[in-house]
């Protein structure tokens, strides 16, 4: 039998190679302080398309940005979730309702009861990683 950790590294090679290519990224910013800003820069070398979701709908890493999920106006494959935990699982039931494949919490945001209900709605989910240090484990 796996173990819980075996499992979870399944899914994120699963979600970063064969989730798709567009990764809305939740939080995302053009404050290069920010960490969403850098690992947004990451996820583009790595051949993502990204699409920042932030209430200001910045342009960011050349991408147009929008305020919200819902006013995206073509499918995400991936959401990508840098807010805090307290906000976490509203975006991870939007992203269930805007039909995404995956949700990804990144180091720091945790919400359990949303992690559950995202997997019971097929999508497939890790809480707490950083796509920016699992994509070098990849190889």
């Amino acid at each position: 039998m796996q173990s819980e950790y075996e499992n979870e590294n399944e899914t994120v090679r699963r979600i970063l190679t064969e989730a798709g290519d567009t990764w809305a990224v939740v939080g995302l910013s053009a404050n290069r302080s920010r960490a969403a800003y850098g690992v947004a820069a990451v996820l583009q070398r790595f051949g993502k398309r990204i699409v920042p979701v932030h209430p200001k709908a910045e342009t960011v890493h050349g991408e147009r940005g929008y305020a919200s999920l819902a006013d995206i106006p073509f499918p995400v494959d991936v959401v990508d979730v840098f807010v805090n935990s307290d906000l976490a699982g509203g975006i991870a039931d939007e992203a269930v309702a805007k039909g995404a494949e995956a949700v990804w919490f990144q180091l720091g945001v945790i919400d359990e009861a949303a992690f559950e209900r995202t997997r019971a709605a097929g999508l497939d989910m890790v809480m707490d990683r950083c796509p920016a240090i699992e994509i070098p484990k990849l190889s």
